[in-house]
């Protein structure tokens, strides 16, 4: 893994796409949060940008400033850069993100950071629903919720029915050998997908498809 940059300041973090989820926290200041929850889950950052983030409950897509990529056809493609307003010409940054692949291989990814004085992570029973928190998924053991910001809000999001406070980030990767794709059944489920071991992708239609083809 390979972090190319961290800048606290304008609250940034670029990695090499090859980067894991635990080796972005570990990397990160005290008080800053990328756009994911504290978890390991199969693949790296570059394969969580393909799938279109997990557990999120706001935009995961507004949250990725800029990617470097490599096209199926070769072509190494950079779109976006490090600051929140860098739009010159067509954003293929956004189209990348969720195009499970068809756009090309993830070589660098500029996160955007949030700032939260607080952090929680509960697990509860009850179902999977919308929620204030920043990420929440169903798994085997209940509903996940994790929230970050000021310690009195994290407090209110986090105060649900029979929850139960998880202090060791889950390891999912042990649920998916063959990879971590769509289909129901899944061990896994958030707001979008339920994430099935080694999966079909979605069908993309065919406007994304002349997309990838021009490429």
């Amino acid at each position: 893994m390979t972090i190319l940059d961290l800048s606290p300041g304008d609250q940034t973090v670029t990695v090499s796409g090859d980067t894991t989820l635990p080796e972005v926290f570990a990397a990160l200041p005290a008080g800053l949060y990328p756009p994911f929850p504290r978890v390991n889950l199969p693949g790296t950052v570059g394969d969580l940008i393909l799938r279109g983030g997990f557990g999120q409950t706001f935009p995961f897509a507004s949250d990725i400033l800029g990617v470097t990529f490599r096209a199926p056809s070769g072509r190494v493609v950079r779109a976006g850069g490090r600051t929140v307003k860098n739009v010159q010409g067509y954003d293929l940054t956004r189209p990348f993100v969720g195009s499970f692949g068809l756009l090309g291989e993830a070589l660098e990814v500029t996160l955007r950071l949030r700032p939260g004085l607080s952090t929680g992570h509960v697990v509860h029973p009850g179902p999977l629903a919308p929620t204030a928190a920043r990420f929440t998924w169903a798994a085997p053991d209940g509903t996940h919720v994790v929230h970050f910001g000021h310690e009195r809000e994290v407090r209110t999001v986090l105060d649900l029915p029979g929850a139960t406070p998880v202090t060791t980030p889950p390891d999912y990767a042990a649920l998916y050998p063959q990879g971590m794709g769509v289909g129901e059944g899944g061990p896994l489920r958030d707001l979008r997908f339920a994430w099935q071991d080694g999966a079909a992708h979605p069908t993309p239609p065919a406007l994304f498809r002349t997309l990838a083809a021009s490429l």
